[in-house]
């Protein structure tokens, strides 16, 4: 998979050649770090997850096409924090055609890439090998005039590789499915074991104890669990207050697998039983979610997906006297937003909100087969809004699920986390009495 991958991309670089650089360590607080985690780009293509590491890409090199450099194998180092691959594993395991100790990447670089006119290389958060790439460029251009040879000309790799990543080939649908599939069972042990009088961190932890008994080594982003009016937080996850009777209970929580990962949202009541109320919320948004999949297919777009959303949720929320006035005034005048502030759809696989363009040569981007989006609308109604009923007050109600783009329409991933009012109130009737 990886060295399909490599033969892809540098096809597409042709004379040019790529330096991708490891995610940089980050510091926590002391002498702790955070969880190490690969830059998605270097792992697409290498597969490699040890920080400290570059990857060098060579079309035209008649032996050295992938080269890596990694950190030098130390046994005292490596009794503290765990086996390295050196040298001879970066060759050996991970089908480098050459492979050095980064300790010897000033050395080394330069004449690798001495002959080449064209660099790829994304400018990112690693400011320090930023600085080296800079220096590597002024070098050239001092040495040009007298060797002829050096980079004239940097390219963001991002314009090939970002595409390949939108589009997900067969091996890059097994493990996104995977994900989904695990972010769905933490999802449906949450709906199942709720109550009133737990704390959102239980369900938080069951949820990615869900993720790890099956397989998944962390959430693919801080896991999202808000009763109440924490549901209306767009990005709430603090995940500290108790849970009360008669709170709807939003649910975001994605599980990462192999680098992939699931974007999963439902929301349900604590007690097991939608309120009147709660149910005319949450069916509206259910509903408008399920027209939005529907668009789903080749051909279509993310704007026209999210402008539907729109109208869907506004005549709704016209109805339930949420809103007054003319449905097309509102929309133009953006009075939606006070309860729905974020787009409907974005693309999802290796990074929860994934690369690609949404636009193509000031065109809106058509949906392809391949592709995954997340669909989910949402109403977020504050609490003490005295130009709403109080009925309505703190409830936020979000529905997402990761669609795949097929050849003749949509499959939704996420289909085994229940979502229909019936479904979710069966599965809770057993634990709650």
């Amino acid at each position: 998979m990886f060295r399909d991958r490599r033969d892809r991309f540098m096809r597409e670089i042709q004379d040019g050649v790529a330096v991708f650089c490891s995610a940089p360590v980050s510091s926590r607080n002391s002498d702790v770090e955070y969880e190490y985690r690969q830059d998605s780009d270097f792992y697409y293509l290498t597969g490699f997850e040890e920080p400290e590491s570059v990857a060098v890409f060579l079309p035209n090199h008649p032996e050295h096409k992938f080269v890596l450099f990694v950190r030098q194998r130390d046994k005292e180092k490596e009794t503290w924090t765990g086996r390295r691959a050196g040298v001879e594993g970066a060759v050996q395991k991970f089908g480098a055609n050459k492979a050095f100790n980064l300790e010897d990447l000033d050395k080394e670089l330069p004449e690798l890439l001495k002959d080449a006119d064209t660099l790829y290389y994304r400018f990112g958060r690693n400011e320090e090998f930023n600085n080296r790439i800079t220096k590597l460029l002024q070098r050239f251009q001092l040495t040009r005039p007298r060797t002829g040879k050096g980079i004239t000309k940097i390219i963001d790799p991002a314009s090939i590789l970002h595409e390949m990543r939108s589009i997900k080939s067969l091996d890059d649908l097994k493990i996104l499915r995977r994900a989904v599939e695990i972010s769905a069972a933490g999802h449906l042990a949450a709906i199942r074991e709720c109550r009133p009088g737990m704390y959102e961190y239980e369900l938080e932890a069951l949820i990615e104890y869900t993720f790890k008994k099956n397989g998944s080594v962390s959430p693919g982003y801080p896991t999202i669990v808000g009763a109440g009016a924490n549901g209306t937080i767009l990005h709430y996850n603090t995940n500290t207050d108790q849970i009360k009777d008669g709170d709807l209970v939003l649910v975001d929580a994605g599980a990462e697998y192999n680098f992939f990962t699931g974007d999963v949202t439902r929301t349900f009541p604590a007690n097991g039983k939608f309120t009147e109320a709660q149910r005319d919320i949450y069916q509206l948004v259910l509903d408008a979610q399920l027209n939005a999949i529907d668009m789903v297919k080749p051909g279509a777009t993310v704007n026209t997906i999210n402008n539907r959303t729109v109208e869907t949720l506004t005549e709704g929320m016209v109805r339930l006297g949420l809103l007054k006035g003319e449905i097309k005034k509102l929309i133009e005048d953006g009075a939606y937003r006070k309860f729905y502030m974020h787009r409907t759809s974005h693309w999802l696989g290796m990074d929860v909100h994934d690369v690609g363009m949404y636009q193509v040569n000031g065109s809106e981007r058509a949906l392809e087969p391949g592709m995954v989006l997340t669909v989910e609308p949402g109403l977020y109604i504050s609490g003490n809004d005295n130009e709403v009923d109080p009925k309505y007050w703190d409830i936020g109600v979000r529905i997402e699920d990761d669609v795949l783009v097929t050849d003749n329409g949509y499959e939704v991933l996420s289909a085994t986390a229940p979502k229909a009012i019936n479904e979710i109130e069966s599965v809770m009737r057993p634990n709650l009495g």
